[in-house]
């Protein structure tokens, strides 16, 4: 996920105080118990969330990493020395049970690693080891061998989104020369890689999140207002251009989206999106839909794991909270729904005041259409065209 820097960008990452499964069984954290960290796995796919802790031996570090997988042990990265080392925490009885995956050296200190964001199939985790001028993809769990070289990119890498179900699709934000562009990572063919958004020449160009069932898009650019990074949205295999709403700039407040509904096949400007909006006096929810031209901001439950939550396929936002009565909650989080009386009026203001959108004009290609490596099941974007910007009331 992709948050607003200093500067007005939206290039930085925050990482969630809790990092769930990409079906939301699961969830892990770094939980405290006085000034010690110690991690703690959630079940949320039953009729009661509840949480396990796991400590270990000892507390952990504040540099420590935690990462649910789809059985429900938990993937923790520990450094030490330029050392990374991987293992798996599963509950024994009273204990905490630890299978050792091995490690990935980093000796130089101009080296960062760091988790990507869970794989969809939730068997493999993978890791981003960013150099000063190459990327390293590590596979760190779920291979046979323990930690493996997957791919190495040419320039300074961040961000990390899937846009497959399968989890060999990564789509990464690359630095290169200045600038940088989101670009497509082929997991399975030695970390082959291709363009996947060029809105223009002179700007930068991020994936902040991906539906592969819409094909919907998230994206940050400076392009259509150069020196200011804003959200904009597009959908894999649309004619139409990536449109910069509005509803999404606000100034003074930092919106960061972690969230896209599922299973909207052929509604990807239905999907709702949940952000998280930071201001001065603290953070709450956003909901936005591309059809509908407004921002839903709506309080957040009280002890919410900022930035953390997910979409069910028929728009339940499920967000996690602890409290001191309740450790362990997740509190349901419904928008009006599209069509709605609420998002009726609403769409019928934006209209009759003609609000346009900044947009700029694109192709992606259709998830049916034939890639260049021949691989038809998954949906594979292509670069974006390079086209003047121009500003376009949009339906």
């Amino acid at each position: 996920m992709a948050a607003r820097t200093p500067g007005g960008g939206y290039g930085a990452t925050i990482p969630a105080p809790c990092v769930l499964t990409a079906n939301g069984a699961y969830a892990a954290r770094l939980a405290r118990n006085g000034d010690s960290l110690f991690p703690e796995r959630w079940t949320l796919d039953g009729p009661e969330p509840y949480a396990v802790p796991l400590p270990g031996n000892q507390p952990e570090e504040p540099g420590t990493e935690v990462q649910p997988m789809a059985d429900g042990r938990v993937l923790i990265r520990r450094a030490t020395d330029g050392r990374h080392a991987f293992s798996l925490l599963y509950p024994t009885g009273p204990g905490t049970g630890e299978l050792p995956l091995g490690a990935v050296e980093c000796p130089d200190d101009g080296v960062e690693l760091r988790l990507l964001p869970p794989a969809p199939c939730g068997e493999r985790a993978y890791a981003l080891a960013v150099g000063p001028w190459t990327t390293t993809v590590w596979l760190v769990a779920g291979g046979a061998f323990g930690p493996e070289h997957v791919a190495e990119i040419p320039g300074r890498c961040s961000g990390g989104v899937w846009l497959d179900r399968t989890g060999r699709m990564l789509a990464l934000d690359r630095e290169v020369g200045g600038r940088t562009k989101a670009v497509v990572v082929d997991l399975e063919r030695g970390g082959e890689m291709s363009p996947l958004l060029q809105i223009s020449a002179d700007s930068d160009d991020r994936l902040l999140l991906a539906d592969p069932d819409s094909g919907l898009l998230l994206i940050s650019s400076d392009a259509a207002s150069p020196g200011e990074a804003r959200l904009g949205w597009g959908v894999v295999g649309s004619m139409l251009p990536v449109r910069f709403p509005e509803s999404l700039r606000l100034p003074g407040l930092a919106l960061t989206p972690f969230a896209i509904q599922p299973g909207q096949v052929l509604l990807p400007e239905a999907c709702a999106v949940a952000l998280r909006i930071d201001g001065p006096f603290g953070a709450w929810v956003g909901v936005w839909r591309p059809t509908e031209r407004r921002l839903h901001q709506l309080a957040a439950p009280e002890g919410w794991l900022t930035g953390s939550g997910v979409w069910t396929p028929d728009g339940v936002l499920r967000l996690p909270y602890t409290t001191a009565a309740e450790p362990c909650g997740v509190a349901p989080l419904t928008a009006p729904a599209v069509g709605s009386p609420a998002a009726a009026t609403e769409a019928e203001t934006a209209a009759a005041t003609a609000t346009a959108e900044d947009a700029a004009p694109s192709s992606l290609r259709h998830p049916g259409e034939a890639t260049p490596y021949g691989v038809t099941p998954c949906a594979r974007p292509v670069p974006l065209q390079q086209a003047p910007l121009g500003r376009l009331v949009t339906k």
